[in-house]
């Protein structure tokens, strides 16, 4: 089974939808999509850059795309320092998370007093706790670490959402802490992420991550990626954002 994981478009934030740029990248996210893939089945975000940016590729694919309120950014806000305005998850500076050991373990990463008090394994857990749900629902139960195939198949499923959600997903999948992939990684606007069951023993599958953040849709037809999710490459580069 394959899933790939596409990040929105370029949002414009303050109405829930994409800017003109945005458009123009799902436009061609759809066109690259319908020529070189076949999608069984599509999951998109409630929100509306999500569902705008899934809008051209259903519409090319004549399908419908199941709505998931699940797959909405992972907006869940962390106080990281005494005084300090709430902020989400990947938003922490490097000084604050560098010097916490558990934020690196896998299975100890919400172990910080400004975690637990924000409640963020909690909603961590309910979103993956649907995604299983959508895996089995495909023949694939989560068996601690892995996944047993219990009707093993070479579908392609698309997920239309956020890059909060996006790690998330990932480092639930992939067994990973998710907060130095919130703070190493981006997956810029129509970023394609693909992973794939490798059952290497009858009845036991593990996904592989066969591709992150791909925007060679954009790239191959003159457009500069867009910059959103990123922060400015040097301190003084005030046109980029802090």
């Amino acid at each position: 089974m394959r899933l790939l994981i596409i990040r929105h478009g370029d949002p414009d934030y303050e109405v829930d939808g994409l800017t003109q740029q945005g458009q123009i990248e799902a436009r061609l996210l759809a066109e690259r999509l319908y020529k070189t893939e076949s999608i069984d089945h599509f999951y998109v975000s409630s929100y509306g850059r999500a569902r705008l940016t899934a809008k051209p590729t259903l519409e090319k694919f004549g399908k419908t795309g199941e709505i998931c309120d699940w797959l909405h950014e992972f907006d869940t806000r962390v106080t990281w320092e005494e005084g300090n305005h709430a902020s989400l998850a990947w938003d922490v500076l490097p000084r604050i998370f560098t010097e916490k050991e558990n934020a690196f373990l896998p299975d100890a990463w919400w172990q910080d007093p400004a975690l637990m008090q924000a409640g963020i394994k909690e909603a961590y857990d309910h979103v993956n706790e649907e995604m299983d749900r959508v895996l089995s629902r495909h023949g694939y139960d989560r068996c601690g670490r892995y996944y047993t195939a219990r009707e093993n198949n070479k579908e392609t499923i698309a997920f239309f959402c956020h890059f909060g959600v996006e790690v998330v997903l990932l480092s639930h999948i992939l067994n990973l802490s998710p907060i130095p992939l919130w703070q190493g990684t981006i997956a810029l606007p129509t970023g394609i992420t693909e992973l794939v069951t490798e059952e290497r023993e009858k009845g036991i599958a593990y996904f592989r991550l066969n591709r992150f953040g791909d925007v060679a849709h954009l790239t191959m037809n003159g457009e500069v990626p867009s910059f959103s999710g990123r922060f400015c490459e040097t301190y003084e580069d005030f046109s980029q954002r802090h």
